[in-house]
């Protein structure tokens, strides 16, 4: 808009390096009227504003209940990674440790289903379940892994692992390793029949968290002159 060859650039450009205009001309911001956004009625200048300020008040209040929200979570998610840690250092038996490790993480995390293999253990261990016969195949699959496999259940042999293989929708693979650089020992099998528990999109960070966890508790079954 031009009046007089004056634009409506040139009256925000003096107005907003002009302060004091106001202060010299109250009467100006009882007397603007402008639209209202949530009716056909025009307000004033500083109703208009009070309005914004409420918007942004909200904004900002939604903003702190989300920031509390994810803070509980986070404080409870921490607080079963924690009593879940505690119950694995308190195993005395090793030979309890795997069975412990997958039914208490079952419980902390609700977990539908869980299931875990070792190999390449101590000599002690050879005829426990949790050590039973794992396929060239899952080895070779497991040692490919950097970081947890999520995603939906594409037939993997480790499913079938599980109580009830026909159910799983989704699934995470958590290779067992004693060091990032180590050679894995083993799998950990988290499945779910709901196809969005664990997603490809997904962040893996918790996940490696608790794979480190394990792993470094599991690292007991191992012979001694590794």
């Amino acid at each position: 808009m031009t009046i007089q060859g004056i634009t409506e650039g040139d009256i925000a450009n003096y107005l907003a390096n002009t302060p004091g205009f106001f202060e010299r001309h109250a009467q100006l911001l009882a007397s603007v009227e402008l639209a209202n956004p949530h009716g056909q009625r025009a307000v004033s200048l500083q109703q208009r504003q009070m309005e914004m300020l409420r918007e942004r008040i909200r904004g900002l209040e939604r903003r702190i209940m989300d920031m509390i929200r994810h803070g509980q979570e986070n404080a409870a998610l921490t607080d079963r990674l924690h009593q879940w840690t505690r119950a694995l250092m308190l195993v005395e038996d090793a030979r309890d440790l795997p069975d412990m490790l997958v039914l208490d993480l079952q419980e902390q995390f609700q977990i539908p289903q869980a299931a875990l293999r070792l190999w390449d253990l101590a000599p002690a261990f050879a005829g426990a379940a949790f050590a039973s016969d794992v396929s060239d195949e899952v080895r070779s699959f497991t040692a490919g892994l950097s970081t947890p496999y999520c995603g939906a259940n594409a037939a993997f042999e480790p499913v079938h692992w599980l109580e009830a293989p026909q159910t799983v929708a989704s699934l995470a693979l958590i290779p067992i390793r004693r060091l990032a650089s180590s050679p894995a020992f083993g799998l950990l099998v988290l499945a779910s029949p709901d196809p969005t528990r664990y997603s490809a999109e997904m962040g893996t960070e918790f996940l490696v968290r608790l794979g480190e966890i394990a792993s470094a508790a599991l690292a007991r079954l191992l012979p001694r002159d590794e």
